[in-house]
């Protein structure tokens, strides 16, 4: 049988894990959902919460009849597979959390990603950021107009970045989770990311050097490694 996979992307937008999804393909069958309202899709006018998003997930793993499916989310991303383990237990095999946020920890908050500019979040975003440093007004008009539809649709959707509940909540998680985070991580530090492993029972806690919020782009051979020791080798074909 496949290792299935759900890779949840972040507030990027679809783009950030394209490429991490082709990767993980090579072995694993990779479901690689676009959140409604992200890269240039429509939002339901009743979507409008992470827990929203989760319901959803939990009814795809539902509709696809998916069991030991490995959750693998990125920012938002991560805080919507912590949600999805809380909702679907029965159907996850385990949950890899990579720079989440949903949490509030004292002392380490979630930069108010909506009061930066793109060059602001670049350098906060990325070990390296002028590898990645893009400019908006260089861009043609639809990717400018995906691109802050993707703003807009994050701000619907976490316009706070976090939910006071859910780092309580986060106890009840029965799957096995591991936590990933990038070292130069300035959107989320790496105490944050360690109060995230600690809130969740049995959780592991792993860093990756030279890497910011976003591994799958910055690192994706070292992530990709770990996602595999979670998710396991494909067993044959499905």
């Amino acid at each position: 049988m496949t290792s299935n996979i759900l890779l949840l992307h972040g507030g990027g937008g679809p783009q950030t894990v394209a490429g991490f999804a082709e990767l993980l393909a090579a072995d694993h069958h990779v479901i690689a959902p676009t959140h409604p309202g992200f890269g240039g899709t429509a939002r339901p006018d009743d979507l409008t919460t992470i827990a929203g998003l989760a319901e959803l997930y939990a009814d795809l793993l539902d509709e696809l009849e998916l069991d030991d499916v490995t959750v693998v989310g990125n920012s938002i991303g991560g805080w919507i597979a912590a949600e999805l383990a809380l909702l679907r237990a029965d159907r996850l095999k385990a949950v890899v959390l990579v720079d989440a946020v949903g949490i509030e920890v004292d002392g380490h908050p979630v930069v108010d990603f909506f009061a930066l500019d793109f060059p602001t979040i670049a350098k906060l975003s990325y070990f390296d950021p002028e590898k990645f440093r893009i400019d908006p007004a260089a861009l043609p008009p639809a990717a400018q107009e995906v691109l802050a539809g993707n703003r807009a649709t994050l701000a619907v959707y976490a316009s706070e970045m976090t939910d006071p509940t859910l780092r309580g909540r986060l106890a009840g998680i029965k799957v096995p989770t591991h936590v990933i985070w990038g070292d130069c991580d300035r959107i989320v530090d790496t105490e944050y990311g360690r109060a995230f492993a600690e809130a969740i029972p049995g959780a592991t806690f792993e860093v990756l050097k030279n890497t910011g919020h976003l591994p799958q782009l910055e690192s994706p051979d070292a992530l990709a490694s770990a996602v595999r020791r979670v998710a396991g080798d494909r067993g044959g074909d499905a």
